[in-house]
């Protein structure tokens, strides 16, 4: 595959950067398998990680806000992978609102199963004061997207709910639908329509309600290409 036909939509988890926990303990190999032995010039490590499920660019599960809903390991991989829309709302201020008019404009590109993605500009700010700022859906263009019958819906900002709400009713809509949300995307504006299928891949781990997720997008005629 051709570097220049893949682009990386995941922002890199740096620890003792990030908002939320993240903390990385690596040692020598033989510290934690006393059975495993090496001669001393050679550089043999293992990594322990804890962090928490919505660092950096991450998915939310279902289960995220419903006790019934899908975890991380059940929701369907099939689903995580698709053609890419991107919604280009960038000109939108924080706390400003993405209308159910403003959506429709994506009418003719946006189609059943398809992974939809809201583009804020809001990931030059990752990591910044600004890093909450955001526009958000109504909850009447919320459900314009559900209706479309949308495989997954994203932003490159920190979140997409109504602000000054306490019951969370853009994500609760989503999962009731059984749609899972990414938020903290990048490089949306590299995306063009129609032309690039997704893959957000999540560990499987059981039980979880979200995981930092690697999410790419690749061209189909790159896709093609290599299948010729």
């Amino acid at each position: 595959m051709k570097k220049e036909a893949v682009i990386e939509l995941s922002q890199r988890i740096i620890p003792g950067k990030e908002n939320f926990k993240l903390e990385i303990k690596i040692d020598d190999i033989a510290k934690t398998l006393p059975h495993t032995a090496h001669r001393a010039d050679v550089w043999y490590i293992l990594g322990e990680v804890s962090y928490c499920t919505h660092v950096s660019t991450h998915i939310e599960a279902p289960y995220h806000h419903l006790k019934e809903g899908l975890d991380i390991a059940d929701y369907p991989v099939h689903r995580l992978i698709g053609n890419c829309v991107v919604m280009d709302f960038s000109t939108k201020k924080g706390d400003e609102a993405i209308t159910l008019e403003e959506v429709k404009k994506y009418d003719t590109l946006i189609h059943q199963n398809d992974i939809v993605f809201i583009r804020n500009g809001m990931d030059q700010y990752f990591r910044s004061e600004r890093w909450m700022e955001m526009s958000y859906l109504t909850e009447e263009a919320t459900h314009w997207l559900i209706d479309q019958g949308i495989a997954c819906l994203g932003t490159d900002a920190a979140g997409l709910e109504i602000p000054g709400t306490d019951f969370q009713p853009n994500h609760t809509a989503l999962f009731k639908a059984n749609i899972p949300v990414i938020e903290s995307l990048t490089n949306l504006e590299k995306i063009e329509n129609g032309k690039y299928l997704v893959f957000i891949l999540p560990l499987a781990v059981e039980g979880l309600d979200a995981s930092p997720v690697r999410v790419v997008a690749i061209r189909k005629e790159a896709l093609r290409d290599e299948l010729s």
